[in-house]
């Protein structure tokens, strides 16, 4: 009889790419579901901010990242942004 492998448990995450970066530093930040690489001091700041608001969210549905659709990861990334101003 052939033996079924387990499905594979779903992974997602973040990944924030800043651009804006002419001072020279190197930033990075890892957190339980995102990485953040580059940008300037402000726009890694609002990256990090973001992410932890999102992660927030998430936790208060009880719900992990990959458990949300697609529509439902960008509801609460618009939601995110617009109440820090940054969309």
């Amino acid at each position: 009889m052939r033996q079924t492998n387990p499905p594979k448990p779903k992974k997602a995450a973040m990944l924030g790419v800043g651009l804006d970066n002419t001072d020279g530093d190197k930033r990075l930040t890892r957190g339980k579901n995102f990485t953040l690489v580059g940008g300037s001091a402000e726009t890694h700041a609002v990256m990090q901010e973001t992410a932890v608001k999102i992660n927030e969210r998430l936790d208060k549905k009880g719900k992990r990242l990959e458990d949300v659709s697609p529509q439902e990861f960008r509801d609460i990334l618009y939601d995110v942004t617009d109440k820090i101003g940054r969309r």
